[in-house]
């Protein structure tokens, strides 16, 4: 079987800060198929002498974002050392496994390095381990996520696909309520608060593995949240991305013995709670310097003779302060363009590197993801773009134009070539990381027949009183129309890879009159991957039309949270008052 092998370090050199270039990522381009692994029982274990009890090993086999696991040790005063050799893992004291990305590559990297034997050991001598979300699934027995493949088989049960045929959007993306089920040490400050989840693989209770089980979560299936026995934790949520009650968690796992002066607020998660997610549209002004801005109808320049870009703050203080508002997720649009050098944009990779360090929620960034050539003739792949982001801190990122010009290659086509940005990434990092942001603007038409995409009945009519429209995809900045329409580019990109859309809309956008609910609508019910609403938000009552309404899975503001028209915390007392579950 042949083995293509794809170096995560192509971008950046080793540094002591990371280890995410220390391994190679190995990708096997057919099915894999693994040997049940070995649980050794005559491995010398031993806690390191010089770690003391304020240093944490890190298993960082070099995908995904591990950045803010990083970020978030070091914020609760812990030290990190980080994996070379199959030997630091028997010497650890504590270890933290935060896999990321999909199952197959990750298992292959373990069984290649030795890693997956060392683990087995590590774990049955109940040495405190704590695994997040694929650090939780690897343990299991097997996996159907490109398989099925063999994990390492410590706990019984194969982990599946969510179910969409029953309505519920896979990824399963956002903030969910956790059913704890036996003492967890590790949960006891949560208090009926919600958590992150990204995924769309899970695994299930049973008789067999109930020992094993502390928490449960439901997404149209009740799945296991989290494991405990003994000291080994594992959790399918990322607490490094839960905010206040993630970090909780973790500071359970790394100083258990540590005394809890208050207790914890109650919360009222019952189910998945609707997102509010605040928006930094970043670019460089004339001066050079990286700031947010916010458009009308996507034109970013103030109506002066000076016609400046539109400055509304720096976009790391910025984005702190909407975490610290409660804001669920901060999503980076850089709209400078990358035109020659994506990654040449180093002042945007340090944003997300400095924000990640006081910001523990989801980071999402967009902007020139795309394969490229430099000045020199050197190309780079979308993947080692996407990789250099999610190293720098980006948990999702955002493909706009590229992701338009290869759903139209494969509607002409009807092939999948592997090529696109789109399934090279979302093949290594899984779906979940992989949002395409859709920008179109309504074309008002009186007969639907005579037209080739899908249109709908508006409920505002047309300039000539036209009851129909349909939404041309625009690329460049809404710049350039393309000959495909929303629905078709939504449909396409699902099937290409996308584990979400971010849904805009040009006719909307800075105008504070509502969403387009008439555009949500049909795109959220045309797909089963969850849907953000984004532009023209003006009012709390916007937020809760559009989740009333559509089956929207989140709300995305911009221009009302910089100028502190309407505070992220009025929207979710809002949307509390409407019935509609949100994190407090």
């Amino acid at each position: 079987m042949e083995t293509s092998l794809f170096q995560f370090s192509s971008l950046s050199p080793p540094s002591s800060s990371s280890s995410s270039s220390s391994f190679l990522f190995l990708r096997k381009k057919h099915s894999f198929r693994f040997t049940n692994v070995k649980h050794p029982t005559n491995f010398s274990i031993r806690a390191s002498s010089s770690s003391g009890d304020s240093v944490v090993t890190l298993l960082d086999y070099g995908a995904g974002n591990v950045r803010s696991v990083r970020n978030a040790i070091r914020h609760l005063g812990f030290e990190i050392k980080d994996v070379r050799s199959p030997q630091d893992i028997l010497n650890a004291s504590k270890l933290i496994f935060p896999g990321v990305g999909a199952f197959a590559p990750a298992m292959d990297v373990l069984k290649n390095t030795g890693m997956a034997e060392a683990l087995c050991a590590y774990i049955e001598k109940d040495r405190p381990f704590l695994g997040i979300c694929l650090g939780l699934q690897l343990l299991f027995e097997s996996s159907e996520e490109n398989g099925p493949v063999t994990g390492l088989g410590l706990i019984p049960g194969t982990v599946g696909r969510f179910d969409s045929s029953k309505g519920f959007r896979v990824p399963h993306i956002g903030w969910n309520a956790l059913k704890i089920t036996k003492d967890s040490e590790i949960l006891d400050d949560i208090g009926n608060r919600h958590v992150y989840f990204v995924h769309s693989y899970r695994a299930m209770p049973s008789d067999e593995n109930k020992e094993w089980v502390s928490s449960t979560c439901d997404y149209g299936d009740k799945f296991i949240a989290s494991i405990r026995r003994g000291n080994v934790h594992a959790v399918q949520f990322h607490p490094e991305k839960s905010g206040e009650v993630g970090l909780s968690v973790l500071r359970r796992f790394l100083n258990p013995k540590s005394s809890i002066t208050k207790k914890p607020d109650e919360g009222k998660a019952s189910k998945l709670a609707q997102r509010v997610i605040a928006c930094l549209d970043v670019r460089a002004n004339d001066n050079g310097d990286l700031v947010v801005t916010k458009g009308d109808q996507y034109d970013v320049r103030e109506n002066t003779n000076e016609n400046e870009v539109r400055n509304l703050g720096k976009p790391v203080e910025l984005a702190g302060q909407y975490y610290i508002d409660g804001a669920d997720e901060v999503s980076f649009l850089n709209i400078t363009g990358f035109r020659d050098f994506p990654l040449g944009d180093l002042p945007m990779l340090q944003v997300l590197r400095h924000t990640s360090e006081n910001v523990f929620v989801p980071l999402t960034v967009g902007g020139g993801i795309r394969d490229f050539t430099d000045s020199t003739g050197r190309h780079y792949s979308s993947l080692e773009v996407a990789s250099e982001y999610f190293r720098s801190g980006a948990d999702k990122i955002s493909i706009g134009s590229d992701a338009v010009y290869a759903a139209e290659e494969y509607l002409k086509s009807g092939v999948k070539t592997g090529k696109t940005s789109l399934e090279q990434i979302s093949r290594v990092y899984g779906n979940q990381a992989v949002v395409v942001s859709i920008d179109p603007r309504r074309v008002y038409v009186k007969d639907p027949q005579g037209v080739q995409f899908k249109t709908v009945r508006v409920s505002t009519l047309g300039p000539n009183g036209e009851e129909y429209a349909w939404y041309q995809c625009t690329v460049s900045g809404g710049r350039e129309g393309r000959p495909i329409g929303a629905y078709e580019l939504a449909k396409a990109v699902e099937e290409l890879g996308a584990g979400e859309i971010l849904l805009n809309c040009i006719d909307c956008d800075g105008q504070g009159k509502g969403f387009d609910t008439d555009l949500v609508e049909l795109i959220s019910d045309a797909v089963s991957i969850p849907v953000i609403a984004s532009s023209g938000a003006g009012s709390v009552e916007h937020f809760s039309q559009v989740f009333t309404k559509t089956n929207a899975s989140a709300a995305l503001a911009a221009g009302i949270f910089h100028r502190k028209e309407v505070p992220i915390r009025s929207v979710k007392e809002h949307l509390l008052k409407e019935g509609i579950e949100v994190r407090i």
